[in-house]
């Protein structure tokens, strides 16, 4: 699979300078358009594309003519995804590991693939953790989410814009969730962002979300933006393949977790509040990856599953895993009732302190 999709990326990595949009309404319950927020010292983008390929099952997006990233959700994925990420400077933040492996990069979890976001237990079916390469006796305890249509794909002077419907389904054909998702691609010289709101409604059945650490909004960065930790892991060789095991070398990783509550590097996880940051540098230079959490989205404000080993995931859903001295917190929707989330992932070709991105976060919580 990562030798078809490597040749897909070859075929369609080209510089987008085309606008193309699919037509249709906004997806119901999201709201209006929003303009992308001007954070301090950036300009915004002079052109956003947002280009659908259906026949390669793909959006290319670009800002000021630069790739930034894409929503990928081939039939042989397990969920959507956007991958790989790039900062302004072309800075690629997300691990390649599964799909295009680099030399140097841990080849564990490989579930977590760019930018995806979903949940380990929903009605006791793993969304999270299921891949390509999880067991056949654990197979039908999984689910996968199926990309159904792109209701909205469009390109602006100052944003994009990307609207899809998806299934969560599991192994006997059933549809537990309908999902809706709109991204909102925004940036300018030194910043990149991606707005995702996404709503999750019952289908026929009563769903319940039970407490687990092992969720929902990730990302996986690149080897670089990992903290250094001690741990023996299978690392990709000079060859492209995953090797044997051996103790973490720690050569050129950076990344350093920055927490709203103060609470730096690994003792992040497990904490609560609405932004986390992560800086570091990636081919020298140096990055900041930041996720926001909008105070509209349900269970605001969300715990943190970021660990030093590269995942970097918000979860507004779990808390007793987290947290042993709290009760476990179990999220029931009825059929037809959902559930919205709202984050930003923001990138910015700095690394930012504790001050500036909570001026981030203020920023986006006036948003509505």
């Amino acid at each position: 699979m990562a030798h078809h999709f490597r040749l897909k990326l070859a075929a369609c990595g080209v510089l987008l300078l085309t606008f193309f949009a699919f037509p249709g309404p906004l997806l119901s319950g999201l709201g209006a358009p929003r303009l992308a927020r001007a954070s301090a010292g950036f300009r915004l983008s002079t052109g956003v594309t947002v280009v659908s390929r259906p026949s390669d099952r793909r959006v290319d997006i670009s800002i000021d003519g630069q790739p930034f990233t894409s929503y990928l959700y081939p039939k042989s994925f397990e969920k959507p995804v956007l991958y790989p990420i790039r900062s302004a400077a072309g800075l690629v933040v997300t691990r390649g590991y599964p799909l295009e492996p680099r030399p140097g990069e841990r080849a564990d979890h490989p579930h977590h693939v760019g930018h995806w976001f979903n949940y380990g237990d929903v009605n006791g079916y793993d969304f999270w953790g299921n891949s390509s390469e999880t067991p056949a006796n654990l197979k039908p305890r999984t689910g996968v989410i199926v990309q159904k249509a792109i209701t909205r794909a469009s390109g602006g002077d100052r944003q994009g814009e990307l609207s899809v419907t998806a299934d969560w389904v599991i192994p006997d054909g059933s549809v537990l969730l309908h999902e809706q998702t709109r991204f909102i691609f925004a940036g300018g010289p030194g910043t990149r962002t991606i707005d995702r709101t996404t709503t999750w409604t019952a289908a026929d059945t009563a769903i319940t979300f039970n407490d687990t650490k092992e969720g929902a909004f990730g990302i996986r960065v690149a080897r670089s933006l990992d903290s250094p930790v001690q741990q023996r892991d299978a690392f990709v060789g000079p060859d492209g393949k995953r090797g044997s095991p051996k103790p973490d070398d720690n050569v050129g990783v950076t990344g350093h977790y920055i927490g709203s509550d103060g609470k730096t590097g690994d003792q992040v996880w497990g904490t609560t509040g609405p932004w986390m940051g992560l800086t570091g540098s990636v081919d020298g230079k140096p990055v900041t990856i930041a996720i926001l959490n909008h105070p509209s989205s349900t269970n605001y404000p969300t715990y943190w599953h970021a660990r030093g080993y590269g995942l970097f995931a918000a979860n507004p859903i779990g808390r007793h895993a987290y947290d042993s001295k709290q009760p476990e917190r179990v999220l029931t929707l009825e059929p037809g009732k959902s559930a919205t989330f709202r984050f930003t992932i923001l990138i910015r070709d700095a690394q930012l302190g504790r001050d500036e991105l909570q001026q981030e976060q203020a920023r986006f919580e006036k948003e509505r």
